[in-house]
């Protein structure tokens, strides 16, 4: 799992990162609201937890900007203010939770557990991922084309569903790496075009309409046939 700290008290952001990592979640961080708002819509994640009070975006003008274009990533909102108003403010931005500063590690991470068994809950239908005649099962982790069942190497899986969860957008090869791998490799490394072009000699090769896409200087993209 990958979560978003948008938090500029150095102190308080690594307080949290340590506590999600214990938790075995990939952490990112961001000091202000637009490099927030920024990573959030470039990178997928399963939780943000978002500051109210921040330099260059406030908090809930970043929420409610997420939400519209993001309705399905749970978020979090973290701050001082714990007046009724400004707990209803932040939900109306669009926020799924709000915890008051000081906080309890545990209920934090409790908040964070009951937020993404409800995006889980709500997200059902998005464990069936497709893209033309492509077809991926999350929940049977099954993937078929025209009928005919694949089968891919549990990276060959992550790759794809990644790819589909970003379908019609340009995927770099450094987000795949730190998505799909959860880490970083030297930037030299092709272990991402070795990982695609396995992955097209399976879901492409046979089939006479290519849906994995090179876009070249960038990254990668599956699109619909004829897109």
């Amino acid at each position: 799992m990958r979560a978003l700290i948008v938090e500029d008290e150095p102190k308080v952001a690594s307080f949290i990162a340590k506590e999600l990592q214990s938790h075995a979640f990939a952490v990112d961080l961001a000091a202000d609201g637009e490099a927030g708002e920024r990573m959030a819509r470039s990178n997928t994640y399963d939780v943000i937890l978002l500051d109210w009070m921040l330099p260059r975006k406030s908090g809930i003008a970043v929420c409610r900007d997420l939400r519209r274009d993001l309705p399905q990533v749970p978020i979090l909102m973290l701050t001082a203010l714990d007046g009724v108003e400004d707990q209803v403010n932040s939900l109306q931005a669009g926020a799924d939770d709000y915890l008051s500063k000081p906080f309890d590690l545990v209920v934090l991470m409790a908040r964070i557990d009951a937020l993404l068994r409800r995006s889980k809950g709500n997200r059902e239908e998005g464990q069936k991922l497709s893209c033309g005649d492509l077809q991926l099962d999350h929940d049977a982790r099954r993937v078929t084309r025209s009928g005919q069942e694949m089968r891919l190497t549990a990276r060959e899986y992550a790759l794809l569903r990644f790819l589909l969860q970003r379908k019609d957008k340009v995927c770099t090869r450094m987000e795949i790496l730190e998505q799909v791998w959860d880490t970083l490799f030297d930037t030299e490394t092709n272990v991402v075009d070795v990982y695609i072009n396995m992955l097209r000699k399976k879901v492409d090769k046979p089939f006479t309409e290519k849906l994995i896409h090179t876009v070249t200087g960038m990254g990668y993209v599956i699109r619909e046939p004829g897109a």
